[in-house]
């Protein structure tokens, strides 16, 4: 499956609906609004203001449909969900549309408003909804027909996860689901026979993120069996950080926390677990605000960039910055910047956490502590998608490695892409140990389990007040 070739599918179909009905629109207007208000019948003629709207209105709806997600799962699309969906946008669009474009037209009366409103959103929703159930027909009568599918990694080997192969292979019309292999919980608990004969044994769950990636899975279904369900937790939190779909057979609901969904009516009783930690529009609103800040400071305070990076090359010996290795999004490492707050060879002797009187800190670096200037440089890695401006701060792998041992939970953060402030910095601000570390990261876990757009305002608020009182250690 191509899903570069889906989504521009999609790209050209939206732009191309919403160019037939701005044109068709304007059609309207001068037939109809015009002439009504004129008195006479006004000619249809495209003039350059008819030309620039025919670029950059379909260029606005794309836009809206890409902040609101709607070219995510391309090819896991719902028609009647993306008939709701598509109708909720137009809904928004039009009346944004309305009130920048239309609004102070020059009408014979208020009604004509409404008219507009009602013709634009008829035209630009028919015809929007219409090639989009065209494409997601398509493409499902190629998946119900097995022409096209996901690579699917069955988890269990034995009586449940030989009845749900078998339950899914036989369905007269496919789920999409191409199974590629099974993998073991535990090599102890043996496999079907049966089983065996139809997929191949992969290997081990302790290997699963290898198996994951050298075979291109888009999908896990979990189907073990009663005895293995000590290992549920372990699975889930294994896949955590994978760009899959999870799916559970579901005599395991009771074991799973978090929010779930059924995922079919007709094909086998699955249900996916959610992960969705924000909606799509509101990620992109979090990503907008990301790079509008930062490219804000980064211009607007490039005279304290400047007057900090003097005050550090002259309070001591050593570099301006400090750049170092952390684990991000993803488990992904990347480079950190700060202005330096400490002496040279602060870590000549491995690894360690600053404390409260921490020699190491220089007296410069003292006052920068306080009041967050060290972080500043950390807009860069904002602006460039590798941090958000609020996130679980990123931490080295070695202190990563300590605190798993204690709390497996760490693993959750990597969800996220970690950030210059965050409420177990708000809270703690620097950890002196591990075992702050994990009373920290307490405070992340719940506040990625409930991300919001507001809840980042109240952190960046809560910040603010730490900033200007110079309570930051």
């Amino acid at each position: 499956m191509n899903k570069k070739l889906q989504v521009l599918k999609y790209l050209i179909a939206d732009f191309l609906s919403a160019t037939a009905a701005w044109t068709l629109f304007y059609i309207f207007r001068k037939l109809y609004i015009e002439t009504e208000k004129f008195g006479k019948p006004i000619p249809v003629t495209f003039d350059k203001q008819f030309f620039y709207g025919l670029i950059l209105i379909p260029l606005l709806w794309i836009l809206i449909y890409y902040f609101t997600g709607t070219y995510k799962n391309i090819f896991r699309k719902s028609r009647l969900k993306e008939a709701g969906q598509t109708l909720l946008i137009s809904i928004i669009g039009v009346l944004i549309i309305f009130f920048t474009l239309l609004l102070d037209d020059q009408v014979v009366s208020y009604k004509n408003y409404y008219e507009s409103i009602i013709t634009l959103f008829g035209l630009h929703f028919g015809l929007t909804v219409s090639s989009r159930f065209i494409l997601s027909s398509i493409t499902n009568y190629r998946i119900h027909n097995r022409l096209i599918g996901f690579n699917t990694l069955l988890v269990g080997s034995n009586k449940n996860a030989l009845h749900l192969f078998n339950e899914m292979q036989n369905q007269h019309e496919s789920s999409g689901n191409k199974f590629i292999g099974f993998v073991h919980v535990d090599n102890k608990n043996g496999h079907s026979n049966d089983l065996n004969k139809n997929l191949h044994d992969l290997g081990e769950l302790s290997d699963l993120k290898n198996i994951i990636k050298l075979n291109d899975i888009e999908e896990v279904i979990v189907a073990i069996e009663s005895f293995e369900h000590e290992n549920i937790s372990k699975i889930i939190t294994e896949l955590d950080n994978e760009n899959i779909i999870i799916k559970v057979i579901p005599d395991m609901y009771d074991i799973l926390s978090g929010s779930v969904k059924m995922t079919s009516i007709f094909g086998a009783p699955l249900i996916e677990i959610s992960r969705e930690i924000m909606p799509a529009w509101e990620q992109s609103l979090k990503r907008f605000f990301d790079i509008v800040v930062s490219l804000f400071i980064l211009t607007a305070f490039s005279w304290m960039y400047l007057l900090v990076a003097i005050a550090v090359k002259l309070s001591s010996k050593g570099p301006i910055f400090y750049s170092h290795e952390r684990i991000g999004w993803h488990g992904k490492p990347f480079k950190i910047h700060k202005f330096r707050s400490m002496c040279m060879d602060a870590e000549k002797n491995g690894p360690a956490l600053s404390s409260k009187n921490d020699s190491r800190i220089t007296p410069l670096g003292v006052f920068l502590r306080k009041v967050r200037l060290d972080e500043i440089p950390q807009f860069y890695n904002v602006l460039i998608g590798e941090m958000s401006i609020v996130g679980p701060r990123p931490e080295r792998q070695f202190f990563i490695n300590l605190i798993m041992q204690k709390d497996p939970h760490y693993k959750h953060l990597h969800k996220v892409r970690p950030g210059i402030t965050s409420w177990g910095q708000v809270k703690y601000g620097y950890a002196e140990n591990v075992d702050e570390m994990i009373e920290r990261l307490k405070y992340d876990v719940i506040y990625i389990e409930n991300m919001s757009f507001g809840v980042d305002m109240k952190i960046l608020i809560y910040t603010a007040l730490i900033v200007i009182q110079g309570r930051g250690k």
